[in-house]
């Protein structure tokens, strides 16, 4: 009598399937290139680029929400980095929703010139 063996499926072509997925996946991929936290509509101007340091702080500024580097703080966190910076000289880079009250906007202005940081540039998209 003959004894029948088990089916075991081929897993070959599955390896195969899933590791040109994760190819395709990897190279369509789009990585991210600045660190923003939050989704902004920006203003329009007609100013000219300014080339900027890499060691740039950028501060960003919604409707009700705020951001240091990419990371969502409040107004007292984002105080305590302001304190601790070391080089005056250094850019910070503020971009703000055009939604913003200017109130919120004068909040933000103000403690950077506390601290004496006046290397500002205000983000606009291009019209």
């Amino acid at each position: 009598m003959r004894r029948r063996e088990p089916l075991i499926p081929d897993m070959t072509p599955l390896i195969d399937v899933v590791f040109i997925l994760l190819i395709f996946f990897i190279v369509t991929s789009v990585f991210k290139k600045e660190e923003l936290a939050l989704m902004l509509n920006l203003p329009d101007s007609q100013a000219q680029a300014l080339e900027v340091e890499k060691k740039e702080i950028t501060i960003e500024l919604s409707r009700e929400k705020l951001a240091l580097k990419g990371k969502e703080v409040t107004l007292s966190i984002l105080e305590e980095e302001l304190k601790q910076i070391t080089d005056k000289k250094r850019a910070i880079i503020v971009r703000i929703d055009e939604e913003v009250m200017y109130k919120k906007i004068v909040g933000i202005l103000d403690l950077l010139q506390k601290y004496e940081l006046h290397n500002l540039a205000l983000v606009t998209k291009k019209e």
